[in-house]
């Protein structure tokens, strides 16, 4: 059996996972960030993403979150997420239209048609809807970058 650390992934709603993994994976401020057992402590904040874990024996899951905060410790990693959604539970269709909307809404900034806070509103739902999609990819063993 392979070392294993504690995982806590929980939001506002509820817990969503407590168990042990050999590894965890999520979108850091600064990039992908993995997190093995015995990894020096850290506080971070996490942007929208995956959460990717992989629990004893091997066995991959994922979770999408639209942000939220990671702190590891030597024999416990936490994740507070603002939400956080199971891969599978996601809903590609309504992440493929939140992305299309939000493309057009970002069209209409162009052409002056939009204030500043439609503007940053929709930058942050072209995010998360993107962040879903790969998400939903990476869950189905296809990679996108």
């Amino acid at each position: 059996m392979a070392i294993s650390v504690h995982l806590d992934i929980v939001s506002s709603e509820a817990q969503i996972y407590s168990g042990l993994v050999e590894m965890v994976v999520v979108s850091g401020i600064m990039g992908e960030l993995g997190v093995l057992p015995g990894h020096a402590p850290l506080l971070t904040h996490i942007k929208p993403g995956y959460i990717k874990m992989v629990k004893q024996g091997g066995i991959e899951e994922f979770f999408y979150v639209s942000g939220g905060t990671l702190e590891v410790q030597p024999d416990n990693i936490t994740i507070l997420a603002d939400t956080v959604v199971r891969a599978t539970e996601l809903d590609e269709n309504a992440a493929i239209k939140a992305k299309e909307d939000a493309a057009m809404a970002l069209a209409r900034r162009g052409n002056g048609d939009s204030s500043d806070d439609t503007f940053s509103k929709a930058l942050i739902q072209l995010a998360r809807a993107i962040a879903q999609l790969r998400t939903i990819k990476l869950a189905r063993g296809k990679t996108s970058k």
